[in-house]
C-alpha cells in the first residue's frame, strides 16, 4: 500500500506538463472581443511561477512576458483570423520555456442587411443649385463596409466610399431641375445590400413677378372695376401671391398648380398710387415692379346720354343766343351732328351748359311763364327743346306760333313750336 502511493506521487512529479491556448468564444464575430487563455497540464507544483506571452503566427500580442494566464483582444476585425499560440516559462535561475500548440482562429464577419437611403434635408426638399446629401445606413454588418450611390433606375453611379461604420454620405452638388431617383447599395464582402429607390423632386425658386392692371399707367375713374394679375414665370407649386397698395396688402391668393392668381378691386379716389405684388413658394418671396395707378373723381357731363339725331330733328329748336349778336345756324349744327358724331356734341352741350348758359335758362322761365327749357349748347348758342304747358291741347290743324319778346332784358328769346303739339311723351323722348 505504502509502494503504490510512492509510485503515484513519483508518476505526477515524473509526467512532463504541457500548455494549452483556449479560445473564448470558440468561433468569434468582426466587432466583438477574443480572451485567449494559456494552461498547463498538468498543473505545476505549488511554489511555482510561470510568466506568459501571446502569439499571433510569428507576432507578439500586448506586452512581451507578463504574469497573467489571459489575454484579451477588442473589436475584432477580419485581420485577426490567423494562427494562435501562447508560451510559457518559469521564473527560477534556469528557465525553462514550454509552448502550446497553434489554435486556428476565424474571425466570421456578418454580413450587411436592411440597408436604406436617407436625404438631408429631409424628404428630399431640395431647390434647383442646392446640395442634396444622400445618407446610406445598414442595419447591420461588420467590418469594413463598402457604400456606393447610384442614380437613376439604371445605375449611373455617384461615388464610392469604404470606412468601418453603419452609415456614409454623399453630397450631390448644385442638383439639377425636375425628377431624380436615387439609391445606394453596402457591401462587406458577402454581396451588396441594396437600398430602394428614392425620388427627389426639384423644386425651382419662384421668379420675380409680373404686376399687371387693366389699362395700367392710365386714369381710372372711381367707381370701376379693375383686374391686378400677378404672375411668375418660373417657380414650383404651390406659390402664393400678396397684393400692396402703397406697401399696404390688400390680400392674397393661392395658386396650387403654379401659374398667377387674380384680385379684382372696386376703384375709389383713395386708390391711386402704387401697387405691386409678392410670390413666395417657401423659398424665400420675390416682388414685383411698382405700377402706378391715377383714379380720379367721376365726372358729372360723362353720364349725360346724348338725344339721337332723330330725336333733334324731329322736336321742336329754340335758340336762345349767349351773346348779342351771336347765334348757331341749324345747318351749322346738322354740320356739327354729322362730322363729330353724337358723343362729342354731347360732351360740348354738357360743358357749355354748366360754364356760360345757366343765367339764360332762368331768364327764360322769368319771362314766359309755363315754359320749361331743356337745354343744348354748342358754340355760342343754347338751344332748348320747349316744353310748353297749356291748359288745352292744340289742334293739329293749328298755325304754329312765333312769339318775340321784347323789353328791357337785352337778351332775346327766339321760340319755335311745332304744329303739333309738345305732349310729355315727346319730352320724355327728347330727354
Amino acid at each position: 500500500m505504502l509502494l503504490t502511493l510512492l509510485l503515484l506521487l513519483c508518476a505526477q512529479r515524473c509526467e512532463p506538463a504541457e500548455l494549452f491556448l483556449t479560445v473564448s468564444p470558440s468561433q468569434p464575430v468582426e466587432g466583438n472581443s477574443m480572451n485567449l487563455t494559456c494552461r498547463t497540464r498538468p498543473p505545476l507544483q505549488i511554489g511555482i511561477r510561470l510568466q506568459f506571452c501571446f502569439f499571433k503566427d510569428v507576432s507578439v500580442l500586448g506586452p512581451s512576458w507578463t504574469d497573467s494566464p489571459e489575454l484579451r483582444v477588442p473589436a475584432l476585425t477580419r485581420a485577426h483570423s490567423g494562427s494562435y499560440w501562447c508560451a510559457a516559462r518559469t521564473t527560477e535561475a534556469a528557465p525553462k520555456t514550454l509552448r502550446s500548440r497553434r489554435v486556428q482562429i476565424l474571425v466570421r464577419r456578418v454580413p450587411v442587411h436592411t440597408v436604406s437611403l436617407e436625404t438631408r434635408p429631409p424628404g428630399g426638399r431640395v431647390m434647383e443649385g442646392e446640395t442634396l446629401v444622400l445618407v446610406c445606413v445598414a442595419a447591420g454588418g461588420t467590418g469594413d463596409i463598402t457604400f456606393r450611390w447610384y442614380r437613376g433606375p439604371l445605375g449611373s453611379k455617384l461615388g464610392e466610399r469604404t470606412q468601418p461604420s453603419l452609415a456614409a454620405e454623399f453630397e450631390v452638388p448644385a442638383v439639377r431641375e425636375g425628377e431624380e431617383t436615387y439609391y445606394c447599395a453596402a457591401d462587406n464582402g458577402h454581396g451588396p445590400s441594396l437600398s430602394g429607390l428614392v425620388s427627389i423632386a426639384v423644386g425651382i425658386p419662384v421668379s420675380q413677378p409680373v404686376l399687371t392692371v387693366q389699362a395700367p399707367g392710365a386714369e381710372k375713374a372711381a367707381g370701376e372695376a379693375v383686374e391686378l394679375h400677378c404672375e411668375a414665370a418660373r417657380g414650383s407649386p404651390p406659390i402664393l401671391y400678396l397684393f400692396y397698395h402703397e406697401d399696404v396688402r390688400l390680400g392674397s391668393r393661392s395658386a396650387p398648380f403654379g401659374g398667377g392668381a387674380s384680385f379684382n378691386l372696386s376703384l375709389t379716389a383713395d386708390h391711386s398710387g402704387n401697387y405691386s405684388c409678392e410670390a413666395d413658394n417657401g423659398r424665400g418671396p420675390r416682388r414685383s415692379e411698382v405700377v402706378p395707378l391715377h383714379v380720379t373723381a367721376q365726372d358729372v357731363c360723362s353720364s349725360y346720354r346724348s338725344p339721337s339725331p332723330r330725336q333733334l330733328t324731329h322736336r321742336s329748336l329754340s335758340s336762345v343766343p349767349a351773346e348779342d349778336g351771336e347765334s348757331l345756324p341749324p345747318a351749322i349744327l346738322e354740320g356739327l351732328l354729322g362730322s363729330l358724331g353724337l358723343t362729342a356734341v354731347a360732351l360740348i352741350v354738357c360743358c357749355w351748359l354748366k360754364r356760360r348758359a345757366g343765367e339764360y335758362l332762368w331768364r327764360l322761365e322769368d319771362a314766359q311763364p309755363g315754359i320749361h327749357p331743356v337745354n343744348v349748347v354748342s358754340g355760342g348758342e343754347v338751344y332748348s327743346l320747349v316744353y310748353h304747358t297749356q291748359q288745352e291741347r292744340q289742334s293739329a290743324a293749328a298755325p304754329s306760333l312765333r312769339t318775340r319778346v321784347q323789353g328791357t332784358d337785352p337778351s332775346a328769346i327766339y321760340s319755335r313750336v311745332n304744329t303739333a303739339s309738345t305732349s310729355d311723351d315727346d319730352y320724355e323722348d327728347a330727354m
